[in-house]
């Protein structure tokens, strides 16, 4: 037995009886399990994400305590929630985090909404009661006009914390016929695709030994575009090596004349496969290599996962970028918000605490891009910020 905690969610651990979902008396088992377990537990989940895997987040941040915890109506798993219980300068204290979650197993379940609520309730009763920490909560990007999952966090008694200078995400939808993707995409998006079908190009999928190949091509991109790299690029190995297949990353390449010109690593579990990482060489550009792969990429993910929407990340602030996305995303796909953090505090000073750490983090990041963007013109953003509801292309 790999549960190193099995305890219950006090009797207030229930759902909210002013919310319309509420299913009186629903009370959640909460048991924090090891990394192992976890990550074989949630490779089922509709909303399982990178972000949420242990191996994942062990590696990107070294120096927090993961709690991994599910929860569990009579008997059954139903959710979880990778917690990031994150010390504070000085030690002065921590905060409890849950990023991407908590995570439902199957969102399309009768009261689903009632069942998020109810994981809320025992992360509350745990961390902010119990514990008395602070509890920042940052929901997926909801593809519908509104976060629900934000919104009842606020009627809950959230306050709204810290968000992303460029918080849209691109999202397309899969399940389409060609002929229907094909219409969904922008006009532009579409011309440049059709010439790119008459390069030459083939697209590959390949296994993960030829991750070698993926790394060449992403060092010698970073130098060429000489951008500094804050992403996780360094848990990819890791990634790769997961015994656990729907868990892998799926890595794709595109070639043109026996070269290979760009790739793409995939993660594609659950409903909503995702754009991790891209990597072009300098003739990708007039050969129109992306928008090639990423067609190619749309049309394998259809066929052969059971995600529904492919989540192309965001921009970073970078116009071409908003560009490029946007097209792809089309008629049929969404351009939607991630919502700020969502902070809970059940006593004051763990509140301030949190909070000013928050806001000190967004200082140095601020400070940070601001002093590249003068050291590296090339790396400054040139999007202007893009106010957009959910659900709105």
């Amino acid at each position: 037995m790999s549960a190193i905690v099995n305890r219950l969610a006090p009797a207030n651990a229930v759902v909210p009886e002013q919310q319309p979902s509420a299913v009186a008396g629903l009370r959640l088992e909460t048991r924090i399990v090891d990394g192992a377990e976890w990550d074989r537990t949630i490779a089922g989940f509709d909303e399982v994400c990178q972000e949420q895997l242990h191996v994942f987040a062990t590696a990107r941040w070294p120096s927090v305590k993961q709690e991994p915890m599910l929860f569990l109506a009579d008997g059954q798993v139903v959710g979880g929630s990778l917690m990031m219980v994150q010390p504070l300068p000085l030690r002065i204290g921590h905060i409890a985090v849950s990023k991407w979650g908590p995570m439902l197993k199957d969102s399309s379940a009768p009261h689903a909404a009632a069942l998020r609520d109810a994981m809320v309730e025992a992360l509350i009763a745990d961390y902010a009661e119990r514990r008395g920490l602070m509890l920042s909560v940052l929901p997926r990007a909801a593809l519908e006009t509104d976060n629900s999952a934000y919104e009842r966090l606020l009627a809950r008694g959230f306050k709204r914390g810290s968000e992303l200078g460029f918080p849209s995400r691109y999202i397309v939808r899969l399940g389409l016929s060609d002929a229907e993707q094909r219409k969904s995409l922008q006009q532009k998006w579409r011309y440049h695709l059709n010439k790119s079908e008459k390069a030459g190009l083939s697209f590959e999928h390949a296994g993960p030994e030829r991750m070698g190949e993926f790394d060449r091509l992403y060092a010698a991109m970073s130098e060429r575009k000489q951008f500094p790299d804050h992403s996780a690029y360094d848990t990819v190995p890791l990634l790769m090596a997961l015994d656990i297949e729907t868990l892998r990353p799926e890595l794709f390449f595109v070639r043109h004349a026996g070269e290979v010109v760009a790739g793409a690593l995939i993660f594609k579990a659950g409903d909503r496969a995702v754009y991790l990482y891209g990597a072009t060489n300098d003739t990708a550009l007039p050969l129109r290599a992306g928008y090639f792969m990423h067609w190619q990429i749309i049309r394998w993910l259809r066929d052969n996962t059971r995600a529904g929407w492919y989540d192309l990340g965001g921009t970073d602030g970078f116009h071409g970028l908003h560009q490029f996305k946007k097209g792809m995303v089309g008629e049929a796909g969404v351009i939607t918000p991630v919502p700020p953090v969502a902070n809970y505090a059940a006593r004051p000073w763990a509140y301030l605490l949190g909070n000013g750490a928050f806001w000190a983090r967004d200082a140095a990041y601020h400070i940070r891009r601001v002093v590249t963007g003068a050291l590296r013109p090339k790396a400054r953003p040139d999007q202007a910020p893009v106010v957009v509801e959910a659900g709105q292309p």
